[in-house]
């Protein structure tokens, strides 16, 4: 029963107690109606008080489980990211991802515009620009990791022996241009465990712009071009804060 059939219940109920005490209780017992009323009104009280205070609180409390699932998210899309500026291509390979970030180089490159003299026939010659980009060294991907518990990345927190999906696949974005693309994911309902029901419910029908959209939290997309995750800002400042 929602909180408005229990009010309504319990109006109900009053003017019943009320109709009864008038009509058939002798006066020497109407205390005993007063005192049924008493414990009526405490108990709606109690049951609006919850009703309002249950949602503040689901709220505050599936903020707390998701932001650690936010941050090994954005570890996750860092880690792809770096895979893609080395490779030109995404991984689902857990493993391999991680043994990436121990090892790989990034190439460090310096461009520059030079200025050439081409011979354009006839004798006659003009100054065209070229930019033209060096290599100058390389840096460890490990270095963007630094305070990062990126060996544990994978794991869900919260939820035992539980990793996050992560998939790879291709979207042409043009015709004839084909991207790769990365999603890594995992359910919402497994966090919510435990929870109301009827909470965790209208949780995963989420549609709202301040909220966490659908029945997983995301980063990536295997149907569109993006490396961001569908949680709102909230959590990026949060995790700035903690920062």
């Amino acid at each position: 029963m929602g909180l408005l059939g229990m009010i309504l219940a319990a109006v109900l109920g009053a003017v019943v107690i009320a109709i009864v005490v008038v009509k058939f209780l002798p006066l020497k017992l109407r205390w005993l109606a007063s005192i049924l009323l008493l414990f009526l009104a405490i108990f709606l009280g109690y049951k609006i008080y919850n009703g309002i205070m249950e949602p503040i609180i689901f709220n505050e409390k599936k903020v707390k489980v998701y932001a650690p699932v936010v941050d090994n998210l954005k570890i996750i899309r860092d880690a792809e990211v770096k895979y893609y500026e080395v490779t030109g291509n995404y991984t689902e390979d857990k493993t391999g991802l991680i043994r990436f970030i121990d090892s790989a180089k990034l190439a460090l490159t310096n461009t520059k515009t030079i200025v050439k003299t081409v011979n354009v026939g006839g004798g006659i010659t003009k100054e065209v620009e070229e930019r033209v980009t060096d290599t100058v060294g390389y840096e460890p991907v490990l270095k963007y990791f630094e305070n990062k518990d990126y060996k544990n990345m994978f794991k869900v927190p919260g939820v035992a022996n539980k990793e996050f999906e992560l998939e790879v696949g291709t979207v042409e974005k043009v015709q004839g241009l084909v991207v790769p693309t990365f999603r890594a994911r995992t359910p919402k309902k497994n966090l919510l465990e435990g929870m109301n029901p009827s909470l965790v419910k209208l949780e995963l029908e989420a549609l709202s712009t301040d909220q966490i959209k659908g029945e997983y939290i995301s980063v990536g997309s295997l149907d569109e071009v993006t490396t961001a995750g569908n949680w709102p800002p909230s959590y990026d400042k949060r995790g700035d804060k903690k920062e």
